[in-house]
């Protein structure tokens, strides 16, 4: 018996092992895509805070500065393009523990989760970084200028939308634990303030800044993504048993 558990365990090793490396090397393929349009990637990324920049760019302070920024985004970039790939691997990987009615939904699995990293990436673009650059860049005296140099503007704008993108994928998961028969909407009704807490305490430490608004602004849409996950999981709760019913 233990030999076969210790069997059973290398296996789970390997195939993880293999499913990092496929989605590793989906992603540097991309990367290297988005390498050579990086200078476009750039310009649209410093958009959000062009405007209150005094030249009109960012600024760097070590030869390498700007080099390492490029790379930044072209990796970013990878990523975002290979979400539907990674994402296939983690299918691939959990996929094995799965009851064959529960296989068939590999591909919402994969379109769901590539479209919520998307538009969880395009609210952090699109709203978020631009609301929080109106409120720091204005914040107390309008003597002072920002001089913000291109490394920590692309760190703060890469781990903003990335942590954006991630947290989206909430309603993803916790519709696969429902499939799988892990939690169920009166479980998760049940545990609705508690999960709120964990949620808020989960922004406060996701979001980069430590400012209430970023914070405000993941936990708000995670919040509205956690009611719908419960109703989707009531969804497939009430689908499987209707399958049931019928195959009676």
């Amino acid at each position: 018996m233990t030999v076969e558990k210790n069997e059973s365990l290398t296996q789970h090793l390997k195939d993880l092992r293999s499913c990092l490396i496929k989605s590793t090397w989906a992603v540097a393929i991309f990367t290297c895509v988005a390498y050579y349009y990086s200078e476009f990637i750039f310009d649209f990324l410093r958009n959000p805070a062009i405007k209150y920049l005094p030249n009109g760019g960012l600024v760097f302070t070590h030869p390498m500065d700007k080099f390492m920024a490029h790379l930044k985004i072209a990796v970013f970039t990878g990523i975002i393009a290979a979400a539907p790939f990674w994402l296939y691997q983690i299918w691939s990987f959990v996929a094995p523990g799965l009851y064959q009615k529960e296989k068939k939904y590999a591909a919402n699995f994969i379109l769901s989760g590539t479209l919520l990293f998307l538009v969880g990436v395009s609210f952090s673009y699109f709203l978020v970084l631009p609301t929080a650059f109106e409120f720091l860049f204005n914040f107390g005296s309008t003597i002072d200028k920002p001089m913000i140099t291109i490394s920590e503007y692309m760190n703060f704008v890469v781990q903003m939308s990335l942590m954006f993108g991630v947290s989206f994928e909430l309603p993803l998961i916790l519709v696969m634990l429902g499939i799988t028969g892990i939690v169920s909407a009166d479980f998760l009704r049940k545990q609705r303030r508690v999960s709120w807490l964990i949620l808020a305490v989960l922004s406060a430490f996701l979001t980069p800044t430590p400012d209430a608004l970023s914070m405000f602004m993941m936990l708000i849409p995670m919040l509205i993504l956690f009611e719908i996950a419960i109703f989707l999981v009531a969804r497939v709760e009430k689908k499987s048993t209707d399958e049931v019913v019928t195959e009676i």
